[in-house]
Protein backbone atom coordinates (compact mmCIF):
# COMPACT_ATOMS: atom_id res chain seq x y z
CA UNK A 1 0.00 0.00 0.00
CA UNK A 2 0.66 3.68 -0.22
CA UNK A 3 1.70 3.81 3.27
CA UNK A 4 4.33 2.18 3.34
CA UNK A 5 5.37 2.46 -0.28
CA UNK A 6 6.84 6.13 1.03
CA UNK A 7 7.86 4.76 4.37
CA UNK A 8 10.12 2.30 3.47
CA UNK A 9 12.09 4.31 0.65
CA UNK A 10 12.59 6.43 3.74
CA UNK A 11 13.61 4.07 5.24
CA UNK A 12 16.06 1.96 2.41
CA UNK A 13 17.28 5.49 2.75
CA UNK A 14 17.81 5.88 6.07
CA UNK A 15 17.86 2.27 7.85
CA UNK A 16 18.48 3.14 11.29
CA UNK A 17 15.13 5.22 11.71
CA UNK A 18 12.00 4.64 13.42
CA UNK A 19 8.63 5.82 11.84
CA UNK A 20 8.58 9.10 13.94
CA UNK A 21 11.99 10.20 12.67
CA UNK A 22 11.18 9.34 9.37
CA UNK A 23 7.75 11.91 9.76
CA UNK A 24 10.55 14.52 10.85
CA UNK A 25 13.16 14.04 7.97
CA UNK A 26 10.52 14.11 5.29
CA UNK A 27 9.42 17.55 7.01
CA UNK A 28 13.25 18.59 7.02
CA UNK A 29 13.11 17.60 3.37
CA UNK A 30 9.76 19.14 2.41
CA UNK A 31 11.51 22.84 3.83
CA UNK A 32 14.08 21.70 1.05
CA UNK A 33 11.82 21.46 -1.55
CA UNK A 34 10.13 24.39 -0.50
CA UNK A 35 13.60 26.64 -1.09
CA UNK A 36 13.79 24.90 -4.37
CA UNK A 37 10.41 25.09 -5.57
CA UNK A 38 10.37 29.48 -7.00
CA UNK A 39 13.56 28.15 -9.04
CA UNK A 40 11.95 25.50 -10.50
CA UNK A 41 8.55 27.35 -11.39
CA UNK A 42 10.13 30.44 -12.68
CA UNK A 43 12.80 29.11 -14.66
CA UNK A 44 9.53 26.86 -16.45
CA UNK A 45 11.48 23.43 -15.73
CA UNK A 46 8.02 21.68 -15.15
CA UNK A 47 5.82 23.74 -16.94
CA UNK A 48 1.93 23.28 -17.14
CA UNK A 49 -1.35 25.06 -18.17
CA UNK A 50 -0.49 28.09 -20.26
CA UNK A 51 2.86 27.49 -20.02
CA UNK A 52 2.67 24.37 -21.33
CA UNK A 53 1.13 24.60 -24.32
CA UNK A 54 3.56 23.68 -26.92
CA UNK A 55 5.31 21.32 -24.52
CA UNK A 56 6.82 18.09 -26.57
CA UNK A 57 7.00 16.07 -23.70
CA UNK A 58 3.90 13.24 -22.79
CA UNK A 59 0.81 14.43 -21.47
CA UNK A 60 -2.17 13.49 -20.06
CA UNK A 61 -6.16 14.85 -19.45
CA UNK A 62 -6.59 17.84 -16.83
CA UNK A 63 -9.42 16.20 -15.75
CA UNK A 64 -7.43 12.66 -15.24
CA UNK A 65 -4.24 14.32 -14.18
CA UNK A 66 -5.63 16.54 -11.43
CA UNK A 67 -7.75 13.38 -9.65
CA UNK A 68 -4.48 10.91 -9.69
CA UNK A 69 -2.19 13.47 -8.48
CA UNK A 70 -4.02 14.50 -5.80
CA UNK A 71 -5.93 11.13 -5.05
CA UNK A 72 -2.94 9.96 -2.70
CA UNK A 73 -3.25 13.21 -0.17
CA UNK A 74 -6.95 11.79 0.40
CA UNK A 75 -6.69 8.05 0.77
CA UNK A 76 -3.41 7.42 2.10
CA UNK A 77 -4.74 9.44 5.74
CA UNK A 78 -7.60 6.94 5.67
CA UNK A 79 -5.98 4.12 5.03
CA UNK A 80 -3.67 5.19 8.08
CA UNK A 81 -6.50 5.89 10.21
CA UNK A 82 -8.09 2.33 8.62
CA UNK A 83 -4.73 0.57 10.06
CA UNK A 84 -3.69 2.28 12.89
CA UNK A 85 -6.63 3.53 14.92
CA UNK A 86 -7.22 -0.08 17.08
CA UNK A 87 -3.43 0.60 18.20
CA UNK A 88 -3.40 4.47 18.41
CA UNK A 89 -6.51 6.06 19.13
CA UNK A 90 -6.82 9.53 17.51
CA UNK A 91 -7.81 12.04 20.13
CA UNK A 92 -10.79 14.18 18.77
CA UNK A 93 -8.52 17.40 18.20
CA UNK A 94 -5.83 14.44 16.03
CA UNK A 95 -9.66 13.99 13.98
CA UNK A 96 -10.44 17.65 13.52
CA UNK A 97 -7.20 18.50 12.17
CA UNK A 98 -7.33 14.94 10.08
CA UNK A 99 -10.50 16.19 9.30
CA UNK A 100 -9.70 19.52 7.46
CA UNK A 101 -6.97 18.18 5.39
CA UNK A 102 -9.46 15.83 4.38
CA UNK A 103 -12.08 18.20 3.76
CA UNK A 104 -9.70 19.91 1.25
CA UNK A 105 -8.50 16.99 -0.85
CA UNK A 106 -11.89 15.17 -0.61
CA UNK A 107 -13.25 18.55 -2.31
CA UNK A 108 -10.43 18.98 -4.80
CA UNK A 109 -10.91 15.17 -5.83
CA UNK A 110 -14.45 14.52 -5.68
CA UNK A 111 -15.89 18.34 -6.63
CA UNK A 112 -13.55 20.24 -8.20
CA UNK A 113 -12.17 18.10 -10.61
CA UNK A 114 -15.47 18.01 -11.85
CA UNK A 115 -15.56 21.85 -12.27
CA UNK A 116 -12.64 21.80 -14.62
CA UNK A 117 -13.75 22.98 -18.10
CA UNK A 118 -11.22 22.68 -20.99
CA UNK A 119 -8.09 22.51 -18.95
CA UNK A 120 -5.08 22.29 -20.73
CA UNK A 121 -3.09 18.63 -20.45
CA UNK A 122 -0.82 18.30 -17.94
CA UNK A 123 2.94 17.69 -19.01
CA UNK A 124 3.84 13.86 -17.79
CA UNK A 125 6.78 14.95 -15.54
CA UNK A 126 4.65 17.65 -13.90
CA UNK A 127 2.07 15.12 -12.92
CA UNK A 128 4.57 12.49 -11.84
CA UNK A 129 6.28 15.28 -9.91
CA UNK A 130 2.65 16.52 -8.23
CA UNK A 131 1.71 12.86 -7.33
CA UNK A 132 5.06 12.02 -5.69
CA UNK A 133 4.13 15.11 -3.30
CA UNK A 134 0.83 14.87 -2.64
CA UNK A 135 1.90 10.60 -1.88
CA UNK A 136 4.72 11.78 0.42
CA UNK A 137 2.93 14.55 2.13
CA UNK A 138 -0.09 12.51 2.91
CA UNK A 139 1.40 9.87 4.49
CA UNK A 140 3.97 12.11 6.23
CA UNK A 141 0.66 14.46 7.92
CA UNK A 142 -1.54 11.00 8.30
CA UNK A 143 1.42 9.54 10.40
CA UNK A 144 2.13 12.33 12.16
CA UNK A 145 -1.56 13.28 13.04
CA UNK A 146 -2.80 9.57 13.70
CA UNK A 147 0.85 7.83 15.28
CA UNK A 148 3.03 10.19 16.39
CA UNK A 149 0.51 12.85 18.08
CA UNK A 150 -1.80 13.56 20.84
CA UNK A 151 -3.83 16.45 20.92
CA UNK A 152 -5.41 17.26 23.91
CA UNK A 153 -8.93 18.15 23.92
CA UNK A 154 -7.93 22.15 25.52
CA UNK A 155 -5.75 22.66 22.29
CA UNK A 156 -9.27 23.36 20.59
CA UNK A 157 -9.43 26.46 22.80
CA UNK A 158 -6.15 27.85 22.35
CA UNK A 159 -5.29 31.06 20.37
CA UNK A 160 -3.42 29.32 17.37
CA UNK A 161 -6.35 26.80 16.77
CA UNK A 162 -8.75 29.22 16.63
CA UNK A 163 -7.23 31.56 14.65
CA UNK A 164 -5.63 28.50 12.35
CA UNK A 165 -9.06 27.63 11.84
CA UNK A 166 -10.55 30.48 10.91
CA UNK A 167 -7.76 31.34 8.30
CA UNK A 168 -8.10 27.83 7.16
CA UNK A 169 -11.87 28.86 6.34
CA UNK A 170 -10.73 32.30 4.77
CA UNK A 171 -8.48 30.31 3.01
CA UNK A 172 -10.97 27.84 1.71
CA UNK A 173 -13.70 30.49 0.65
CA UNK A 174 -10.76 32.78 -1.21
CA UNK A 175 -10.07 29.97 -3.44
CA UNK A 176 -13.49 28.43 -4.46
CA UNK A 177 -14.97 31.91 -4.83
CA UNK A 178 -11.45 32.74 -7.50
CA UNK A 179 -12.16 29.28 -8.75
CA UNK A 180 -15.80 30.10 -9.77
CA UNK A 181 -14.43 33.83 -11.35
CA UNK A 182 -11.68 31.83 -13.13
CA UNK A 183 -14.28 29.72 -14.82
CA UNK A 184 -16.72 31.91 -15.71
CA UNK A 185 -14.09 34.22 -17.53
CA UNK A 186 -15.55 32.79 -20.79
CA UNK A 187 -18.46 32.09 -22.36
CA UNK A 188 -19.75 28.82 -24.27
CA UNK A 189 -17.35 28.45 -27.22
CA UNK A 190 -14.51 31.43 -26.33
CA UNK A 191 -11.14 30.64 -25.99
CA UNK A 192 -7.83 32.88 -24.85
CA UNK A 193 -7.56 34.57 -21.74
CA UNK A 194 -9.10 37.26 -19.97
CA UNK A 195 -8.50 39.29 -16.72
CA UNK A 196 -9.87 38.10 -13.61
CA UNK A 197 -11.65 40.61 -11.53
CA UNK A 198 -13.21 40.16 -8.48
CA UNK A 199 -12.62 39.25 -4.78
CA UNK A 200 -9.01 38.58 -3.64
CA UNK A 201 -8.04 39.26 -8.04
CA UNK A 202 -8.29 42.49 -7.11
CA UNK A 203 -5.78 42.64 -5.05
CA UNK A 204 -3.27 39.82 -6.52
CA UNK A 205 -2.97 38.10 -9.85
CA UNK A 206 -2.89 34.87 -7.96
CA UNK A 207 -5.80 35.29 -5.74
CA UNK A 208 -6.92 31.14 -5.97
CA UNK A 209 -3.49 30.23 -5.09
CA UNK A 210 -3.41 33.09 -2.35
CA UNK A 211 -6.64 31.15 -1.22
CA UNK A 212 -4.98 28.11 -0.81
CA UNK A 213 -1.54 28.97 0.99
CA UNK A 214 -3.57 30.68 3.50
CA UNK A 215 -5.38 27.61 4.35
CA UNK A 216 -2.50 25.67 4.47
CA UNK A 217 -0.71 28.70 6.68
CA UNK A 218 -4.26 28.29 8.80
CA UNK A 219 -4.14 24.59 9.38
CA UNK A 220 -0.36 24.83 10.19
CA UNK A 221 -1.05 27.00 12.62
CA UNK A 222 -3.74 25.18 14.12
CA UNK A 223 -1.21 22.24 14.10
CA UNK A 224 1.55 24.28 15.47
CA UNK A 225 3.94 20.91 14.24
CA UNK A 226 6.76 20.45 12.32
CA UNK A 227 5.19 18.86 9.52
CA UNK A 228 2.23 21.38 9.03
CA UNK A 229 5.10 24.06 8.69
CA UNK A 230 6.98 22.17 6.28
CA UNK A 231 3.92 21.95 3.99
CA UNK A 232 3.01 25.42 4.62
CA UNK A 233 5.95 26.87 3.39
CA UNK A 234 6.43 24.35 0.81
CA UNK A 235 3.15 25.76 -0.56
CA UNK A 236 3.90 29.22 -0.02
CA UNK A 237 6.69 29.04 -2.09
CA UNK A 238 5.17 26.89 -4.83
CA UNK A 239 1.90 28.67 -4.87
CA UNK A 240 4.14 32.20 -4.95
CA UNK A 241 5.88 31.48 -7.63
CA UNK A 242 3.08 30.59 -9.84
CA UNK A 243 1.40 33.46 -9.24
CA UNK A 244 4.23 35.54 -9.72
CA UNK A 245 4.72 33.76 -13.07
CA UNK A 246 1.14 34.73 -13.85
CA UNK A 247 1.58 38.47 -12.60
CA UNK A 248 4.56 38.54 -15.09
CA UNK A 249 2.41 37.04 -17.77
CA UNK A 250 -0.57 39.10 -17.44
CA UNK A 251 1.40 42.40 -17.26
CA UNK A 252 2.98 40.97 -20.84
CA UNK A 253 -0.23 40.29 -22.59
CA UNK A 254 -2.78 42.97 -21.22
CA UNK A 255 -1.94 46.75 -21.29
CA UNK A 256 -4.87 47.46 -19.58
CA UNK A 257 -3.97 45.31 -16.37
CA UNK A 258 -4.19 47.20 -13.34
CA UNK A 259 -1.26 48.47 -12.21
CA UNK A 260 -2.15 48.32 -8.40
CA UNK A 261 -2.38 44.34 -8.35
CA UNK A 262 0.59 42.86 -6.94
CA UNK A 263 1.64 39.04 -7.52
CA UNK A 264 0.76 36.98 -4.42
CA UNK A 265 0.91 38.97 -1.21
CA UNK A 266 -1.96 42.28 -1.12
CA UNK A 267 -0.02 45.72 -1.07
CA UNK A 268 3.62 43.97 -0.33
CA UNK A 269 4.55 41.44 -3.18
Amino acid sequence: MADTIVGRLVLAIWPTIDQKQRVDVLASLMLDWACMAPLVVVSGLLPYGRYGRNSKMLQINARLGWVLQELPSFVIPIYVFMTSYRTHPPTMTNLVLLGMFLFHYGYRVLVYSCSIRGGKPSPLPFFMTAMFFCTTNGYMQANYLLRHSNYPSSWIGEWNFIIGCSLFLLGFYTNWRCDVILRNLRGPGETGYKIPRGWAFELVSGGNYLGEATEWLGWALACWSPQGVAFAAFAAAFLGARSYSHHVWYREHFKDYPSHRKAFIPFVF
